[in-house]
């Protein structure tokens, strides 16, 4: 777990296990995740425990939270763990109608927008909505 270590140091977060093994199991995974998501993967642990790591994670650059149209948050791990904010690394989201799965696809990155004088950007979402590649081979 060095590597996971030195992933959550450079972003400013102290390595409790917790943290390492929330990490380890987001970056496994190939899909958004949500807090239930979370939750079924670690039986041992409290709610608040990982909410409040996930809430960490997400302040200090190492997550971003996915609005996907269902109501409920979802949170994947930044590109490459650079730490960019979502407005930094603008990318897309895809969310198939099928599985309820929603992917970062962050090959296709979104070009830098210029909003009129005066307007200040806090947060940008750039969702697909429709069939994943897994799905539409069924």
């Amino acid at each position: 777990m060095g590597e996971i270590e030195e992933v959550l140091k450079k972003h400013h977060i102290r390595p409790t296990a917790i943290r390492l093994l929330m990490y380890k199991y987001l970056r496994d995974r190939n899909v958004a995740a949500t807090l239930n998501d979370i939750e079924s993967g670690f039986d041992k642990s409290d709610r608040t425990t990982l909410y409040r790591t996930i809430k960490t994670f997400e302040k200090k650059g190492l997550v971003h939270q996915i609005n996907d149209g269902t109501g409920i948050a979802k949170y994947a791990l930044d590109d490459k763990t650079t730490g960019t904010t979502a407005l930094q690394d603008l990318h897309l989201h895809f969310h198939c109608i099928k599985c309820n799965e929603t992917v970062c696809l962050t090959d296709h990155k979104i070009p830098h927008i210029s909003l009129p004088k005066g307007y200040l950007s806090k947060d940008m979402n750039l969702l697909v909505k429709g069939v994943c590649d897994k799905c539409n081979l069924k």
